[in-house]
């Protein structure tokens, strides 16, 4: 423990002190920090023992201080002043000079969409802030926040109360296939379930969000752990892949020979998320970065 905390001493006594010399009597002071006299009193007794010397002496009804009280006095006052500016005076963020990391979780599939288009917020807002971005999914979130996480953007379930949470963009789902060697003019449900598939499985195994949800199983050809080279699976493949219709538009956009039909039967997506620990809810980078976040989804529900 650093020796300032360790001493027996009550930082308090010297607020009380620096008060009643400012004010010359103790009931002026018991006044001006709306405490009883006797409080104040004791105190100074208790300031006084620990000291080893008297800090102040009688001079008619009021007090004035020793020469240990005066030096004490003018050691402690600026250093009381500091600290009163520091815990009162209004925080200044400025994200043009912010030097700050922050630790951001985000699902695979919001990676897609969103860490693109944050940086380039960044690159011209806060040049100079720093982001750490953590894989989480609806299974590790929770574990993800214990160990210090700043926000996460994901799909989620339940969370601890002390998690608020922000709906942002519904993940509403496409199948996504390469038109040379999947033929679609229609897709019915039967030859939905016929063709070979590839999902996208946390658990490692060959069930996907189709078999979670609607109890049916896909002919799955492959089954991978995250979205991030769906892309590149279908490409030249017959096989088909039902992903969230924002994360079928950035494949797209780097392989627009890729199409995209909608799904022959009804099936709606989880929404994604921002989530941050309520303890954080007053950091000013943190709600600058969440509230750019909450704008890129917004402009994306617009789009």
């Amino acid at each position: 423990m650093p020796t300032v905390y360790g001493r027996d001493l009550d930082l308090n006594l010297l607020r009380v002190f620096a008060v009643v010399a400012d004010a010359g009597s103790v009931t002026e002071a018991a006044k001006r920090l709306y405490l009883t006299q006797p409080a104040v009193s004791a105190a100074l007794r208790r300031l006084t023992r620990t000291v080893g010397a008297p800090l102040f002496a009688r001079s008619g009804r009021g007090l004035v201080l020793t020469s240990r009280g005066t030096r004490l006095h003018d050691s402690v006052h600026p250093h009381l002043d500091r600290l009163i500016d520091a815990a009162l005076a209004p925080s200044v963020f400025d994200p043009l000079t912010t030097e700050r990391t922050l630790r951001l979780g985000m699902s695979d599939s919001a990676e897609q969409w969103l860490l693109p288009r944050l940086l380039r917020v960044f690159e011209t807002e806060a040049p100079r802030f720093r982001v750490v971005v953590i894989p989480v999914q609806f299974r590790t979130i929770a574990a993800a926040f214990a160990s210090g996480l700043d926000a996460a953007v994901t799909v989620a379930d339940e969370l601890p109360n002390n998690v608020r949470r922000e709906k942002l963009i519904t993940g509403g789902f496409v199948c996504l296939y390469d038109p040379r060697h999947a033929r679609l003019r229609t897709l019915s449900e039967a030859d939905y379930f016929e063709r070979d598939h590839v999902i996208v499985s946390y658990n490692g195994d060959l069930r996907g969000i189709v078999e979670d949800s609607l109890k049916k199983q896909r002919k799955v050809r492959c089954s991978v752990s995250s979205f991030s080279n769906l892309g590149g699976i279908i490409d030249g493949t017959a096989m088909l892949a039902t992903i969230p219709r924002i994360v079928a538009a950035e494949i797209r956009a780097v392989r627009p020979h890729l199409k995209t039909k909608a799904l022959p039967f009804s099936f709606e997506g989880s929404f994604w998320e921002l989530l941050w620990p309520a303890a954080v809810d007053d950091d000013e980078v943190g709600r600058f970065v969440r509230g750019k976040i909450v704008s890129i989804a917004k402009s994306l529900r617009i789009a």
